[in-house]
């Protein structure tokens, strides 16, 4: 399976930042959701820094100003706990229903406010260098396999752009 045009399109832009401001709606788009983040972090010094495109303004904006020291969300946040060891993405179609193991129920709450979403990884060389999280809001969402196949075709498109982002714009 090839990516939908309006995507491949997103990765025409010569600089990261651009693919990712292209993307983030794009994303919506295709998987008809209503917020896509991309959340970009450097492993060895814990900064991350988070770009957000949301379909109305009255949706939670997760963007960050630049470079932000990444709390220890693991300790609360069984995904991101997941995403640090390079877990397979997660599918949530119900943050309402899903197993505490899987996610924390009040953590969404308080910081998301979604009700499904995909927790994409992007990882390199067995380490976390991104989040990529389409999401849906005020109701669930079964993800299909398309929808599973684009996740995983951008994750792996990413992964090389992130990491060049991250490395070449992170302060150390």
């Amino acid at each position: 399976m090839t990516l939908p045009p309006v995507l491949e399109q997103s990765f025409a832009h010569s600089n990261p930042e651009a693919i990712f401001v292209a993307l983030l709606p794009a994303v919506c788009e295709v998987l008809q959701t209503d917020r896509c983040f991309l959340e970009v972090r450097n492993p060895q010094t814990r900064l991350h820094r988070n770009i957000c495109w949301r379909r109305s303004p009255d949706l939670p904006d997760t963007s960050t100003e630049g470079w932000q020291p990444e709390q220890e969300w693991e300790q609360e946040d069984p995904m991101f706990a997941a995403a640090l060891r390079t877990a397979p993405s997660i599918y949530v179609e119900d943050v309402e229903t899903a197993a505490p193991e899987v996610l924390n129920l009040e953590f969404e709450r308080k910081y998301f406010g979604h009700r499904a979403l995909i927790h994409a990884h992007i990882c390199h060389e067995q380490q976390l260098w991104g989040i990529l999280q389409p999401c849906m809001f005020g109701q669930p969402r079964v993800w299909s396999e398309f929808d599973r196949a684009i996740i995983e075709q951008l994750t792996d498109k990413l992964a090389p752009i992130v990491v060049h982002y991250v490395r070449t714009t992170s302060p150390n």
